[in-house]
């Protein structure tokens, strides 16, 4: 397998209001957003220090008739898509959409875990932009809520090649690596949350009071926090103003 086989490498907003998303993206995390460019296509890119970070679309049709609401998902680069989304099916995942090319982009697939959290497999055609972990402005942590971790962490090792890390909380949440370094963390999802499985995505922040009061003054609600984690940085986790549901991390309040 490459480096680039179990990295995260997009992210990808779809929601009801795509110019609202802008600008409140923008402004709490302070990105900078401008059209893709792409032919027959409405899609935005959010760019920290001038390099893509994150895509912006409107929801699928198909997704508004299922009463889907907006959300955040990540891509995972894979070394190849079609087999990929075979072995994940094998696995007990299920494919959403099939394997599918993106005309000089890439080629992609909208899949779940066997417990229903959803992500996409992704090849591109060419580099991803060279975005380090713990930049401003792009993904410092990578969070699933799992059906059961017992199950989860197996699943996802035997997709991606991903280590077991450290566990916290007597092992209640399970961090895992890729390639060596520290990516996320995953833990079952309690019964007191009411959502489906679902993977959640921390977006780098300087400080976190002024970025929540950014996020608040636009509309975006405060679910859980804030609070300290281990290792000294700060946390919380937040919906936008369309219902996608975000978070943030910051090394100060």
């Amino acid at each position: 397998m490459s480096k680039g086989h179990g990295a995260f490498v997009w992210y990808e907003l779809m929601t009801t209001d795509t110019k609202a998303a802008e600008a409140f993206y923008d402004d709490v995390v302070g990105w900078t957003s401008a059209d893709s460019g792409m032919p027959d296509a409405n899609y935005t890119l959010f760019k920290t220090n001038g390099l893509r970070v994150a895509g912006l679309m409107t929801m699928p049709e198909n997704a508004l008739k299922m009463n889907i609401p907006p959300a955040w998902l990540g891509y995972v680069g894979v070394d190849d898509v079609d087999a990929a989304a075979t072995k994940l099916a094998k696995l007990g995942g299920t494919v959403h959409r099939q394997p599918d090319d993106i005309p000089g982009v890439g080629r992609f697939a909208v899949v779940a875990d066997p417990h229903g959290a959803v992500f996409a497999l992704f090849r591109g055609d060419g580099d991803m932009p060279d975005i380090k972990q713990m930049d401003p402005g792009s993904i410092g942590w990578h969070e699933l809520m799992a059906g059961d971790l017992a199950t989860e962490l197996p699943f996802y090792q035997e997709m991606f090649g991903w280590k077991k890390d450290e566990g916290i909380d007597m092992g209640i949440y399970q961090l895992f690596a890729h390639d060596g370094a520290q990516i996320g963390g995953m833990m079952t999802k309690p019964a007191t949350v009411p959502a489906p499985p679902y993977w959640g995505f921390y977006f780098n922040v300087d400080a976190l009071d002024a970025a929540i009061a950014r996020s608040t003054a636009k509309g975006g609600k405060v679910v859980n926090g804030p609070m300290e984690v281990p290792g000294g940085a700060w946390v919380v986790n937040c919906v936008d103003p369309q219902g996608a549901y975000f978070n943030l991390v910051a090394p100060k309040r």
